[in-house]
């Protein structure tokens, strides 16, 4: 297994880029985001890969942060899921964007990414759940989740939501869920 390549960058012809190592071109097939955000050709890269061998060929993968790299492999792992669909997925989110719609059971994300319909978006909703890891979300993303659920919970409980904001507003960042609802219904009551 291929994990890693380090080695000048030498052509970018989307989906696929070319890496030299040691005089040996490697073709590489990445999602758009990668793409983007490679140096210019003729600069030295390092990409974190996977090796998919198939009966007809055998094709590497490219990432720049091995956290795409395991939602890659966590998404070819899904059935009807194919290496061309994880990329496409992987080109029109970002990995705590998809991180966040499945933890959220949200498939409006996932049916903006040409070719996921809605029952495709069901079934990674389904299959994925639970399975990508919390660390693809920044510590930021889930404290406004945290906050986001608070005040949801507050809405659902009859609060308007200039009610819900004045009582989350001076919450502390790293408070959890429950914590969280009872100092706003505390506030509320005051």
């Amino acid at each position: 297994m291929i994990g890693r390549i380090t080695g000048l960058l030498i052509e970018k012809t989307p989906p696929t880029i070319c890496v030299d190592v040691n005089g040996v071109g490697y073709d590489i097939e990445v999602p758009m985001t990668t793409l983007y955000d490679l140096p210019e050709v003729g600069a030295k890269v390092t990409l974190f890969t996977h090796l998919a061998i198939r009966e007809d060929a055998h094709v590497l993968y490219g990432f720049l942060k091995p956290e795409e790299r395991t939602t890659f492999r966590s998404l070819i792992k899904v059935s009807g899921i194919g290496a061309r669909t994880a990329l496409a997925i992987l080109s029109g989110l970002s990995t705590t964007d998809l991180a966040q719609a499945i933890e959220q059971q949200d498939a409006t994300l996932l049916v903006k990414v040409p070719g996921i319909g809605a029952k495709t978006a069901a079934r990674l909703l389904l299959e994925l759940k639970g399975k990508l890891s919390n660390s693809t979300l920044p510590q930021s993303h889930t404290q406004q989740s945290s906050k986001s659920d608070i005040l949801n919970a507050l809405v659902a409980l009859g609060y308007s939501e200039k009610e819900a904001n004045n009582a989350t507003k001076n919450l502390a960042s790293d408070v959890s869920v429950a914590d969280g609802i009872r100092l706003a219904l505390q506030n509320l009551t005051k």
